[in-house]
């Protein structure tokens, strides 16, 4: 255990006597038990101890990280972390995460562990310190207020019952936009027909990105980067990343990604078109021709997160028949004036 843990956890009374917090080194035990700690909090959203570390693999020189277990008698009873987002940069921006055992809850591991993150991120001078948690887990939402970080944003989850949906109030859709001069076509093939395919998506992602609501600056991630997170992603779907154009021109795209995890489940990425071919049906026949995808897969569930003030995009979600689940809410604690 480093000395900043020992002293760190040493400064909190409340916590279990026995408790000991201490670094995460990356063995594979280590990755098996901080992911079984996230899957227990987080039972809906699965993780695999593979995703972990090939996240790790892509993760960018420059992006800060560290990470802790909390362990009573041998047994990992939670975990913690700081890091930083290669879309939303600063240097004195960090990410906080503690999850803890839900048996486990409530005895002081979680304030343990936020010491621990908090004492080890001062050197850092942090200016601002980020948290995200989901608006029904009232344990977790209280435990960020009572420590000084404040709302700013939430997103709508949404989920479409894929086997229950009707396509019979959208029937001509597609082709009309169609017939109004944009194709769609699959990331599949793209790959076969267009050789500047990555060069063109990372451009056309970068772009679609600025107009996405967001706590912080976007901060364009490198094209080597955007390449390792998609075309080397274990959760690619070629067949099911839709773009449409307009002629050669990349104008818009759907997303969907599969979770081994979750084989009955897809998640929608990033869903938009520029700003100058809006207004003309062509997000709706993207999320059309991504749920016949999902259903001749015999996908049951899509799930796809909207900024809660995105009124274009939950308006067309809502007409497809996602339903909203509890919203899920960005905090941020201000250390110091950006000045």
């Amino acid at each position: 255990m480093s000395q900043t843990s020992l002293e760190s956890a040493a400064q909190t009374p409340a916590a279990l006597p026995g408790l000991t917090i201490r670094d995460f080194r990356g063995s594979e035990a280590e990755y098996s038990a901080a992911a079984a700690v996230c899957n227990a909090v987080f039972p809906e959203y699965p993780e695999s101890v593979e995703e972990w570390k090939e996240e790790d693999e892509k993760r960018p020189a420059h992006l800060k990280r560290r990470r802790w277990l909390a362990e009573i008698e041998d047994q990992t009873v939670g975990y913690a972390c700081y890091d930083q987002s290669e879309w939303m940069y600063h240097p004195r921006l960090f990410n906080f995460f503690a999850a803890v055992l839900p048996e486990r809850q409530g005895q002081g591991i979680g304030r343990a562990l936020y010491a621990t993150v908090m004492a080890a991120l001062a050197p850092l001078d942090p200016l601002r310190v980020r948290a995200r948690c989901r608006s029904d887990y009232a344990r977790s939402m209280g435990f960020l207020s009572d420590r000084g970080f404040v709302e700013d944003l939430r997103d709508w989850e949404s989920r479409l019952d894929v086997p229950g949906f009707d396509p019979a109030p959208f029937a001509g859709h597609v082709e009309r936009v169609i017939a109004g001069g944009i194709r769609i076509v699959t990331l599949r093939e793209l790959i076969e027909d267009d050789p500047e395919h990555r060069r063109k998506l990372y451009e056309l992602d970068v772009t679609l990105a600025k107009d996405v609501p967001s706590p912080e600056p976007l901060t364009a991630p490198s094209a080597e980067s955007f390449e390792r997170y998609v075309f080397e992603s274990r959760d690619l779907l070629p067949e099911g990343y839709f773009v449409a154009l307009d002629g050669r021109r990349y104008v818009g795209l759907s997303a969907l990604w599969k979770s081994d995890e979750e084989p009955g489940t897809l998640y929608t990425g990033l869903t938009g078109v520029r700003r100058e071919y809006r207004r003309r049906g062509i997000a709706l026949a993207l999320k059309l021709r991504a749920i016949e995808y999902a259903r001749s897969r015999g996908i049951r569930t899509l799930k796809t997160w909207n900024e809660s003030n995105n009124r274009a995009m939950l308006s067309i979600n809502e007409a497809l028949g996602f339903v909203k689940q509890p919203a899920w809410v960005s905090f941020v604690k201000r250390l110091q004036s950006e000045a």
